[in-house]
């Protein structure tokens, strides 16, 4: 009997039941009913329906988007009916709201987060990186791939002209007093980026920007002790090469640019015509070097032999555990980003040390402290910038394989290979930090607490430069070299105290803050000329012939803040939030330091009214308006004094130093206030499949720190006032989707950023009137390209025209705007702007059985940018090379490029071939990874192992790039530089190891 048991037990049979929710009982469909520890399963049918074959010892796992997973053991079972529990995790999830959490479902804020598993799922070097098209709202973009450098963040637009659009940064809690560059994306659990007014009224003078909250990972209550390896390394290639004329192509365009002067002749004295060689006039023009390349056929590319394959490299090792009483963490990184250009590297050594220790019932304390030492190479060295103009008929090494430094007869060109010699060039920056976040915390009475946080933040670097004799800004004579030393101590003292109170259907929160944060900077530096023994470099400057200059500076400055806000809700249903900030400033006038900055924000759960409860379909609605004022203090420490500057002048023949008048003082300077409306809305639909969330600002900013222009006869050019106002618009929307989530184990989800942002300038110190010099327009973006409009190149049937206006057949023809007959000032017109009509990213995750797949695509459209490119490496001279054109010439007469000119060292008129579509298309990281399971993982000693490949943005798609012979047009500024590091490609292979 026993036997016969254990048989039909074991014994396929099918099983049947239904799959519903605990919150109405209606059936669940699409519901995955899958087998555990197997790939077998099912979904149910439009009713919540199933059946599926089983043994009585198989467990089946109920699942379904927005609920939560239930086991049931098969068992002798036939009829297994289930009621699946909502999943609230998304409601209940706690976001930093700045000095304090809230759950997200109660925040009345346009607040967006970017989560661990978002910094850590591709490979970034900085958390810049990690908000790029991920959160609406928020424009990251960097010029070039040069190691060390970090992204423009902007949060809804720029403000300002003179006070700074960067956001302000807090890290557990502690304002930073700079940007975030020197922190590690590893120690990172999560980035809250506080966007309208309202969410960053409670920084007051220094939230006009925005806002970026950054908790670091702490310690777990549950006795474990976990520890983690997180590592990648791989090669960095240039994705970028400008195409420059070969040897054959350098020489025609020089012969060009003198038959249109009339000088490339033959034996005979007639003007070779365009499309012949004449040896005789050839030997006239090209010097040896250049007669010895023609005749090989040779191209020397300096791009080969200059960029290289690079390296990057990542390790992370982090232990983190505790109890109830005590948790700590303890991160250790390592970072190293060999560029693609021999001396441009960067480096990080970072060690954050998190503790939180629960004293007794009452007190508890902690620290975050984290050091960090960073060795940047090449950060003000462009050494690519030297390549486009080289002469490709020209040799790079002489038969011995040494570097001929001046390769041709030219003075200003020597070979570029030099300045990447090692210790020819030295460009080297150190730099030392140490940043703490220390608190007490006291829980005075029931819902009465109160925290003093203090954040000291030591930062030294010291910049040593120099410049060997056989280099192009030397060309042979007296190195030299200079040092910079830089010392800065910031610290931040915070008093806060909270009260939460609940009673009935009423919750009260208050928080109080007194605040005060104090800056010292000190900076010395020395410049010498004369080294004598160049691998001495900046070390021993004594040994110098000549001293050209020493300095050192002092700038110190305070702000002093109080702060009080309210936070209210009626049954969860109705928010509100109320905020008043009160801010002081040394950097201001004696008459205006203090500046008031209040905000109020109303929320409405609309989901939870008793009338939306047949909405089976609504998770959750949320409404949200918000209205706040906020201040920037980004005014330079004693600006609003009068100022003096050094002077020369005779005293009884002899040349004597004195003092006079350089700036006029404005003791009624005061903050530039933004004052921001937001509506928003949160929603989630189909228990979870999709949320997501829409805003729509204005911000309005006044009393604009700018230079009001005063007559000369006054002896001052200007004067620094509060005059002008900006205004941004815009909409956001934010959007996360869960495609598919099979029974097989397959899922499928997607989030989705779109943002649209409109700048304009609503007045200047003159009204409601444009400032041409600055290019500033009323109505118009902050910065806006006006300039000559390009119409074509003059053809031989024009030329009677273009001779009566200034011109010449195949010169660049630009359009008379102004109909009035010639070209003059007054023809420039408004090209475009560098600000984008939308920006947006897209992120796709795939997993199935242990296998993940992810890829993220960025995109910036309806930009212009100004490319340097075309500017300024576009000499069509023919005395240096440059970028490949289509120019003009008798037999080219459609092309779109003016014709060489040898009299001229640019084109007339070149600016105007230099605007272009920026738009672009950015595939930024594509990530395939395995996670092996527990099984193995354990007899490995392991509690988990993934391993991964990914690589970094393998493609661009950009008009500029593949039809204008541009270059990556991503640009922080709206410029192109022509000596920009090229964009790259990294691939990378990483491991995720936990213990």
């Amino acid at each position: 009997m026993l036997l016969i048991g254990v048989q039909v037990f074991a014994q396929d049979r099918m099983v049947s039941g239904k799959v519903s929710s605990s919150e109405d009982g209606s059936g669940i469909p699409g519901a995955s009913v899958s087998i555990k520890g197997t790939s077998k399963g099912t979904t149910t049918d439009a009713n919540g329906n199933f059946k599926i074959s089983v043994s009585g010892s198989n467990v089946l796992i109920f699942s379904s988007v927005g609920f939560n997973n239930q086991d049931v053991s098969v068992g002798n079972k036939s009829q297994i009916n289930v009621s699946l529990s909502v999943d609230n995790k998304a409601l209940s999830e706690v976001v930093v709201v700045g000095y304090g959490t809230q759950k997200k479902s109660q925040t009345t804020g346009a607040i967006s987060s970017v989560t661990s598993k978002q910094i850590t799922e591709m490979p970034i070097t900085n958390l810049g990186q990690a908000m790029q098209g991920r959160v609406a709202g928020v424009d990251v973009a960097q010029s070039g791939s040069k190691p060390g450098t970090v992204p423009k963040v902007l949060i809804r637009g720029r403000r300002s002209f003179n006070a700074g659009n960067d956001p302000l940064y807090v890290v557990d809690g502690i304002p930073l007093s700079g940007g975030y560059e020197d922190m590690n994306p590893n120690d990172v659990a999560s980035m809250e980026i506080l966007k309208d007014a309202t969410a960053t009224a409670i920084y007051g003078a220094r939230g006009a920007n925005g806002v970026v909250l950054i908790t670091t990972k702490r310690g777990a209550k549950d006795g474990k002790t976990t520890i983690s390896y997180d590592t990648y390394a791989g090669s960095t290639q240039s994705l970028d090469k400008i195409q420059l004329f070969n040897g054959a192509e350098y020489a025609e365009m020089k012969r060009e640019s003198r038959r249109t002067i009339g000088t490339y002749k033959d034996a005979n004295g007639n003007i070779v015509p365009t499309g012949v060689i004449d040896a005789y006039a050839d030997s006239k023009l090209f010097t040896a070097i250049e007669l010895d390349g023609i005749s090989k056929n040779r191209t020397t590319d300096y791009q080969d032999l200059m960029v290289r394959k690079g390296f990057q490299q990542n390790h992370a090792l982090g232990v983190q555990g505790g109890n109830e009483k005590t948790q700590f963490s303890i991160n250790a990184g390592y970072f190293s980003d060999q560029g693609i250009i021999a001396g441009l590297d960067f480096t990080r050594y970072s060690v954050r040390v998190n503790v939180d220790h629960q004293v007794n019932k009452r007190l508890k304390v902690g620290i975050s402290s984290y050091g960090m030492y960073s060795l940047t190479n090449g950060a003000n060295l462009n050494p690519y910038g030297y390549l486009s103009s080289q002469n490709p008929l020209a040799r790079a090494y002489d038969d011995a394989g040494n570097l001929i430094f001046q390769q041709t007869d030219d003075a200003l060109l020597t070979n570029p290979l030099n300045e990447v010699v090692p210790g020819a060039k030295i460009d080297e920056t150190k730099k030392y930090r140490i940043f703490n976040s220390i608190y007490a915390e006291y829980q005075i009475a029931e819902g009465l607490k109160y925290r003093v946080n203090f954040g000291p933040d030591f930062t030294i670097s010291r910049n040593g430069r120099f410049n060997g004799a056989l280099t192009n800004d030397i060309k042979g004579g007296n190195p030299t070299a200079t040092t910079d030393n830089r010392f800065g101590f910031n610290y931040t003292l915070e008093n806060i105290l909270t009260y939460n109170k609940q009673w009935k259907n009423h919750n009260l929160g208050v928080t109080l803050l007194q605040s005060m944060q104090r800056d010292n900077f000190e900076q010395y530096t020395q410049s010498v000329m004369g080294v004598p023994v160049e691998t001495q470099a900046f070390y021993n400057l004594a040994n110098a012939s000549s001293i050209q200059g020493v300095g050192s500076n002092l700038i110190q400055w305070t702000i002093a803040s109080y702060m009080a806000r309210v936070n209210y809700d009626y049954k969860g249903k109705y928010l509100l939030t109320a905020t008043m900030r009160r801010d002081g400033s040394s950097r201001f006038g004696e008459n205006s330091k203090w500046g008031n900055f209040p905000g109020v924000a109303l929320g409405w759960n609309l989901h939870q009214e008793d009338f939306m409860k047949d909405l089976t379909w609504l998770d959750e609605l949320k409404l949200r308006a918000s209205y706040a004022s906020v201040g920037n203090q980004g005014l330079s420490p004693y600006q609003t004094q009068g100022l003096e500057s050094r002077t020369s002048y005779a005293w009884n023949n002899t040349a004597a130093y004195g003092y006079r008048p350089n700036t006029i003082g404005n003791a009624d300077l005061k903050w530039e206030t933004s004052t921001s409306q937001n509506i928003g809305a949160d929603f989630s639909i189909l228990r979870g499949r999709v949320s997501g969330s829409l805003e729509y600002y204005q911000t309005n900013t006044t009393d604009l720190l700018l230079s009001d222009q005063l007559p000369t006869s006054t002896g001052f050019a200007a004067v620094t006032r509060n005059v002008g106002e900006t205004r941004n618009r815009g909409i956001e929307i934010s959007l996360s989707t869960v495609n598919v989530d099979a029974a097989n184990g397959f899922k499928w989800s997607t989030d989705f950023t779109f943002y649209k942002n409109t700048e304009a300038i609503l007045s200047l110190y003159n009204g409601a009137k444009d400032d041409v010099g600055n290019r500033w327009f009323i109505g118009q973006p902050l910065n806006s390209y006006y300039d000559y409009k390009y119409a074509g190149i003059w053809q031989e049937a024009e030329k009677a025209q273009a001779v009566a206006m200034g011109f010449t057949v195949g010169q660049i023809k630009v359009a008379d705007s102004n109909g009035d007959g010639k070209i003059t000032a007054d023809d420039r017109v408004l090209l475009g702007s560098d600000v984008p009509a939308w920006t947006g990213g897209i992120t796709n995750r795939f997993s199935f059985k242990g296998f993940d797949l992810s890829f993220f695509i960025f995109t910036r459209q309806g930009q212009m940018i100004m490319s340097k490119f075309h500017q300024n490496s576009n000499y069509l001279q023919g005395r240096y090379n440059q970028i490949k054109v289509d120019y003009w010439t008798p037999n080219n007469p459609n092309a779109y490029y003016p014709r060489p000119n040898f009299n001229q060292e640019f084109p007339a008129y070149n600016t105007a071939i230099s605007y272009f579509d920026g738009s672009f298309i950015k595939v930024r990281n594509i990530n395939l990874g395995y996670t092996f399971p527990a099984k193995v993982a354990n007899k490995l000693g392991l509690s988990s192992l993934r391993v991964y490949a990914s690589i970094q943005q393998p493609f661009i798609f950009s008009k500029y790039r593949s039809k204008d012979n541009g270059v990556d047009p991503e640009t922080s500024n709206g410029n192109v530089e022509n000596n920009v590091t090229p964009a790259t490609s990294v691939s990378t292979f990483g491991l995720n190891i936990k213990f």
